[in-house]
This record gives C-alpha cells, sequence and structure tokens, in this order.
C-alpha cells in the first residue's frame, strides 16, 4: 500500500437489525470523512441481522467504496460485532461507534486533541461536566447508568465516569492488541476493554461529548442488566487470570 493510500481512520459500526437507523448515520460519517483530506474506511459489521440492513449498506456501499460491510451469519452480541470490525481494520486511529447515531460522529473532533496528546484510546463521556456539551437521556436510562458506573468502579475500574458509552477511539497497536484479547462477547465488553488497557498500562483519556437518546434501543435495563453485570464479573475474573499468567 502506497503512502497516499495509507488509511488515518477507520470506523467501526457493529450493526444487528438496524435498517431504519443506520442508514442516516452512515451518511452522516461519510459527508464528514468526505470533508476533510484524510484517507479513511467504515467497516459495518452486521450481526446477523434479520432485517434489511446489509441492503440498506449495500445500496450506500455502491456509491461510496470506503464503506466496507462484513456480515456475520449469526448474532453472536455487540462486543464479538466490534471485535470484528477492529481486528479487520487498517486505519492508525480506530473508532467504534453506535448505530443509531446517539453520538454525532462530529464528536470525532473532541476526542483527537487528547489523541493528539499521546492517549491509546479515548473514550466519549456522558458523565463528565462540559458546559459545552449536552447529554438527553431519560431519567431511568440515567439513574441506571449511574448505578452501573458505580458498581463497575468498585469492582476495579475506578477514575472513569462512563465504560458504556459507544464512542471509543484507539491508536492501532492498542486496539490490535487489547481487541484480539478480548473475551466478552456481549454489551458489557467495554469493561473488559478498559480493564485490560489499564493492566497493559495504556494511557486511557476520557473526553465529555454530546449524545442524544435514540428510540428503538437494542439495550433492556431489566432484560440485559443482569447479563451485563455477569459478563464484568465474568471479564474481572478473566484480566485477573491474563495478569497472573503473564
Amino acid at each position: 500500500m502506497g503512502e497516499e493510500d495509507r488509511i488515518v481512520w477507520s470506523v467501526v459500526i457493529p450493526a444487528y437489525n438496524e435498517e431504519p437507523r443506520l442508514p442516516a448515520y452512515l451518511r452522516d460519517v461519510i459527508a464528514f470523512f468526505e470533508g476533510r483530506r484524510d484517507p479513511y474506511e467504515i467497516i459495518i459489521v452486521d450481526d446477523g441481522s434479520r432485517d434489511a440492513t446489509r441492503e440498506r449498506v449495500g445500496e450506500l456501499q455502491a456509491a461510496h467504496p470506503r464503506v466496507r460491510l462484513i456480515a456475520l451469519p449469526q448474532n453472536r452480541g455487540k462486543g464479538y460485532a466490534v471485535r470484528v470490525g477492529m481486528v479487520n481494520a487498517r486505519g492508525f486511529f480506530r473508532l467504534f461507534a453506535d448505530a443509531d447515531g446517539a453520538t454525532p460522529i462530529v464528536e470525532l473532533k473532541r476526542l483527537e486533541p487528547a489523541l493528539q496528546a499521546g492517549a491509546d484510546l479515548v473514550i466519549g463521556s456522558r458523565v463528565l461536566v462540559n458546559p459545552h456539551v449536552s447529554v438527553q437521556a431519560k431519567w431511568r436510562r440515567v439513574w441506571a447508568g449511574r448505578v452501573f458506573n458505580w458498581l463497575v468502579a468498585r469492582w476495579g475500574l475506578r477514575g472513569i465516569g462512563d465504560s458504556q458509552c459507544g464512542f471509543k477511539c484507539f491508536r492501532a497497536r492498542a486496539a490490535e492488541d487489547l481487541f484480539r484479547s478480548l473475551t466478552t462477547d456481549g454489551f458489557g465488553f467495554d469493561v473488559e476493554l478498559l480493564l485490560l488497557a489499564r493492566r497493559r498500562q495504556y494511557r486511557i483519556a476520557e473526553v465529555a461529548v454530546n449524545w442524544i437518546d435514540q428510540p428503538g434501543s437494542k439495550v433492556s435495563i431489566l432484560a440485559d442488566g443482569p447479563r451485563m453485570l455477569w459478563q464484568i464479573l465474568a471479564a474481572r475474573a478473566s484480566v485477573r487470570r491474563g495478569r497472573q499468567e503473564r
């Protein structure tokens, strides 16, 4: 690959039955990077969707060759889908973002200064106070998020306000190392990633971002909350075993 073809930015978007929400966000992502000079790629990982998500991506892919589709044969979970996208990405910087566009792609500009200052991964935060950003969410989701982050902090991830925001950017070296070691397939994968990053002494920065709750969320507090807590306990044990074995 020539220097002029070197990919600077990879954007990984996991998608499961996202036909109604993904196309608009994907168009926003394309427009954002088309307005910049840096070579980029967008990787949609379809996690065994049963709707027309793949067809909608294919339509945009035909007009925009920098869009790539990885179609998984069955639903494996968000963590698995993001892992597949990240290890197949080629960019020097690798962002994963949620398909609903709750965090607008322009918020990447808020993460860039931390990357330029040397951070290995930068996570978007809905918890940090910043007068220039706003978070619009239902009170139930805010309450659940605070309880979840309180528990996560006491289980070993202190100093990070929002582990679950689906807007995180990694340097290539950190992404390849962390995602190849990831074992959590479900929604709790973010916590394992950050625990691994801490153990391996990567530099983590947290930056406040704008975030707007979108209808049609795939996460249910009652159904997924207990499962996520179990995944986090399992991930914590896995990271500790890995530390002992190193």
